[in-house]
């Protein structure tokens, strides 16, 4: 089989770089080897992301880029082939052939298990494919235990797809639109990829979804797990030492969840919980289906059951019809949380969502004056969050080599960067590191001298002060 390159530049959120990774391994067999470099590449394939502003544009832009090297490549006697993925191919479909003459084939994140046979298609001249369907249930089922036992590992740490799609419809989100209704992976098929990504050296898993704690995935007896029931079978895997979950929805955490965060010592103390906003007017017209109080009983919950918990979190600013007063609110409950860190963004319209329709849009300039407020509040609440880091201890999952000689980075529980100078063979272990400064994006420290057991004692002690 005659050996082609595959170049595939991933955009947006980690389901689409989890998405991007099963292309890669679905076309090996077909004889593709991924590039990093796309004008070496017989197969370019932009997997894109429709959440942000003027995201189709940045891939029209793209594209002009991408037609110089196919153009070039043609001049050399060498056929490459283009295609777009993701989310803006779902919602842009046949125009993206229209605009962009340049792309042969559109595959929608719901339908590009078929990769191989639409290449086909296009091998045998065929133009303007457009694969936009919403078939999900075919999807998973052909992500079962064959395909996935080729996956194959890109490192100590891994994305696993567990859920896709969303329900909700909040007014400003694309989600349900692109990625259509909720849908779960049974129990067994992710347990088979997540033991296959451990015997290849993975130590640490998220399980990902649009909304991943309203994960229904059928287990073996058929009937239908909780994510907390799959996060206690993943622990059993051998191999796996920490896990994680995101992105999560406030009104699926449930009582076995919480449960979870209590009795499960792999599941990290760390949570991302997205509000949007801390003012309830602007939740109701958001259609979260929450309110502030609703949110911070949630929290008050979590953090009974794990008291070292630190939260993360997703913020709106200038979403129609916020006021000042709203606004305030928002600052406010950031305050109260103590957020280790957020993601902020001004509102942008998303074509076809109920809020691209709403009167009394937020001018461009007052939002970003209260964008830099909140970034503000984030950063001096995840700053104080750092500073109590020094001086304890935390098991550090060691990734990769640092910038410096002798160094080693690694992530902290809590998601932290954490480097300090190890040797290479402590990359893909966990062991203890003591906390000794503190960077603007990252923490240092050195390996604890004490024996094992002794640090785990004094991981958990700290780890309780932190919380506390």
């Amino acid at each position: 089989m005659t050996e082609r390159k595959l170049y595939v530049k991933s955009y947006g959120c980690q389901m689409n770089v989890y998405d991007s990774h099963r292309m890669a391994d679905l076309l090996a067999p077909e004889g593709y080897v991924e590039t990093g470099e796309p004008e070496n590449a017989d197969l370019i394939i932009l997997n894109t992301c429709h959440i942000r502003e003027k995201a189709a544009e940045k891939v029209y832009s793209e594209l002009g880029r991408v037609r110089q090297l196919k153009e070039g490549a043609a001049r050399a006697g060498r056929r490459v082939t283009v295609a777009v993925a993701g989310c803006v191919a779902q919602a842009e479909g046949e125009e993206i052939i229209r605009r962009a003459p340049v792309v042969d084939l559109v595959v929608g994140p719901q339908s590009y298990h078929r990769l191989p046979d639409l290449l086909a298609r296009g091998q045998r001249q065929e133009t303007g494919i457009v694969a936009t369907e919403f078939p999900v249930e075919d999807k998973f089922g052909f992500l079962t235990l064959p395909s996935i036992a080729k996956t194959k590992s890109r490192g100590v740490t891994a994305f696993v797809t567990v859920q896709e799609g969303c329900d909700k419809f909040c007014t400003f989100c694309v989600v349900p639109y692109t990625r259509g209704a909720e849908v779960s992976r049974p129990v067994e098929a992710i347990l088979v990829e997540v033991a296959n990504l451990a015997a290849s050296g993975v130590r640490e898993v998220t399980l990902i979804g649009q909304n991943v704690n309203a994960y229904h995935g059928q287990d073996r007896d058929g009937r239908a797990c909780t994510l907390g029931g799959l996060l206690r079978r993943i622990a059993e895997v051998p191999g796996i030492a920490r896990l994680r979950y995101t992105t999560s929805h406030p009104r699926d955490v449930d009582d076995d969840l919480i449960a979870v965060h209590r009795d499960l010592p792999l599941l990290a103390p760390q949570l991302h919980l997205p509000l949007q906003s801390g003012s309830d007017r602007i939740l109701a017209a958001m259609n979260r289906r929450h309110t502030r109080a609703d949110y911070l009983r949630t929290i008050d919950r979590l953090r009974g059951a794990r008291p070292d918990l630190a939260l993360t979190s997703d913020f709106i600013v200038g979403f129609p019809g916020e006021t000042e007063a709203d606004f305030a609110a928002t600052l406010r409950i950031v305050d109260e949380v103590g957020y280790s860190g957020a993601f902020s963004f001004k509102y942008s319209p998303r074509p076809g969502t109920p809020g691209a329709t709403m009167g009394d849009q937020v001018a461009e300039e007052v939002k970003s004056e209260r964008l830099a407020r909140l970034q503000a509040a984030i950063n001096r609440n995840a700053a104080a969050f750092n500073a109590r880091c020094r001086g304890l201890t935390f098991d550090v999952l060691m990734e990769k080599p640092g910038r410096l000689p002798g160094q080693l980075t690694g992530r902290s529980p809590y998601l932290q960067p954490v480097q300090a100078m190890a040797p290479r063979e402590l990359i893909g272990t966990m062991v203890p590191v003591v906390i000794t400064d503190i960077g603007t994006n990252s923490l240092f420290g050195v390996l604890a001298d004490a024996p094992r057991i002794e640090a785990e004692s004094r991981i958990v002690q700290s780890l309780a002060a932190l919380g506390a």
